[in-house]
């Protein structure tokens, strides 16, 4: 059985280690050990028994903007809703800490995220601190094939 638990410090190098194939090819944004750690709070773990089967974050950027960040299911747990999961309990989450409006998310796999109720919008919407702070930081950077889609937080599921 699969559990949705909030990480703990000593998930991260397993973590890491989940992710590392998606940032080498430039899926995920690299995020170092202690950009990790500081925002541990951030992160929710779906495991099996002991075995780290996914992962995902819920970045607070305002009171009013939110992002789900770095979304992993290993390749062996894919098609199981794992990922639905995760993403449905960072939007309940956003709800739960008083997230006003959006939950953005950018992404190679839109379609997953518009079949959970997230809408496109263009990448010019999105706050410019957020491309400053994370883009950037890219191997894409400024060629960006991700989708940008937002979630509104108040509606009905």
């Amino acid at each position: 059985m699969i559990e949705l638990v909030k990480a703990k410090l000593d998930d991260i190098p397993t973590m890491q280690a989940l992710v590392a194939k998606k940032v080498k090819d430039g899926t995920i944004l690299d995020r170092s050990e202690d950009e990790v750690a500081t925002n541990i709070r951030s992160y929710v773990l779906a495991k099996e028994g002991e075995k780290l089967v996914g992962y995902t974050a819920l970045h607070i950027h305002s009171p009013r903007l939110a992002e789900i960040r770095s979304l992993i299911v290993d390749e062996s747990y894919r098609g199981r809703a794992i990922g639905r999961r995760m993403v449905e309990f960072t939007l309940d989450e956003a709800r739960r800490l008083g997230v006003k409006e959006d939950v953005l998310v950018l992404t190679y796999l839109p379609d997953f995220f518009k079949k959970l109720g997230f809408v496109e919008i263009e990448k010019e919407g999105i706050p410019e601190h957020k491309i400053w702070a994370d883009c950037i930081k890219c191997i894409h950077f400024p060629v960006c094939n991700e989708v940008a889609l937002v979630y509104k937080v108040w509606q009905e599921r």
